[in-house]
């Protein structure tokens, strides 16, 4: 439905934010999982018509939207990682606002948004002006306006930030409910934020696109790999400073530190099952050139 092929945005300066991304969406969620500053909002504001690419293109269904946004726009719902409103007006007032933009009638509005405030838990609020709100009732408003149209396309650009960790559940199991028959494209530097949600995620670092594959063909990257080994805590910077490490605890007994190691990188060292966040950090870590499937990478499910 979606295809961005060979993506690149470059900025006045010459900061090259989006290097030859080639992407394929189709029903379902895609994980966009990157650090902060690695294109993705770029990518993201590329793919819903808001920013025009340097080059490449955007189709969606086979027609070029880079050209005739229209098409996409009639069909997408949009949430940017920095979303604004009108702070006078209450939630119910603002997207009436918005889904006569929409060219939504006033009768099937009405509905919709009772029907989404509901959703995002704000009935409680509806009364309030929005310049009462706090960042995370902000962010439930703009994933609210996001659906207002029934969007055949979702993109979300960083939705659970300021969301508290029964909102973020809420919330990621919404964006799965609504993957069942739409694209939905989510952006995120939180592992935890599609693990448990894309069957499909995406890493990007530095503009470029790193990996591809489902959370079990990134774990498979990294079997092996992954191990926790107890030092003292004098020798940590030592550890730090030669292996990438993905967590510590400290413990009575010294700091129990996981890493990433091709080989048993300490005596003592034990290997454990590597976790979504260890394949990520390894991807973003590695040097090389951007991804590129090889046949073996393609019969193993790499897109």
């Amino acid at each position: 439905m979606l295809e961005l092929v060979d993506i690149t945005k470059v900025y006045r300066g010459g900061k090259r934010a989006v290097d030859a991304v080639t992407m394929r969406l189709e029903t379902g969620m895609l994980g966009l999982l990157g650090p902060n500053g690695a294109g993705k909002s770029s990518l993201m504001r590329i793919a819903s018509t808001v920013t025009r690419p340097t080059g490449g293109r955007v189709l969606f269904h086979g027609t070029d939207v880079v050209a005739r946004p229209g098409a996409l726009r009639r069909s997408l719902g949009y949430l940017p990682q920095d979303f604004g409103v009108y702070p006078n007006l209450t939630s119910r007032e603002f997207l009436s606002y918005l889904a006569a933009a929409k060219g939504l009638s006033v009768r099937s509005a009405r509905a919709r948004i009772d029907e989404l405030l509901q959703l995002v838990n704000l009935t409680e609020a509806v009364k309030r002006p929005l310049g009462t709100y706090s960042g995370g009732m902000l962010r439930r408003v703009g994933i609210a306006q996001a659906l207002l149209a029934d969007p055949e396309v979702v993109i979300v650009d960083e939705p659970t930030a300021g969301l508290d960790p029964e909102e973020r559940v809420r919330f990621r199991n919404l964006l799965s409910e609504l993957a069942a028959d739409r694209v939905v494209m989510l952006s995120t530097h939180i592992v935890s934020d599609v693990e448990s949600v894309a069957s499909d995620i995406a890493v990007v670092a530095q503009g470029r696109l790193l990996r591809r594959g489902s959370p079990q063909d990134l774990l498979a990257a990294v079997e092996g790999q992954v191990w926790e080994v107890l030092v003292d805590p004098g020798d940590l910077p030592d550890v730090q400073r030669r292996q990438l490490v993905s967590r510590m605890l400290r413990t009575a007994g010294g700091v129990r530190v996981r890493l990433l190691a091709q080989g048993l990188p300490y005596g003592g060292a034990e290997q454990v099952t590597p976790e979504l966040e260890d394949a990520y950090l390894a991807i973003v870590n590695r040097a090389g050139q951007p991804y590129a499937p090889s046949a073996s990478d393609r019969s193993a499910g790499w897109r």
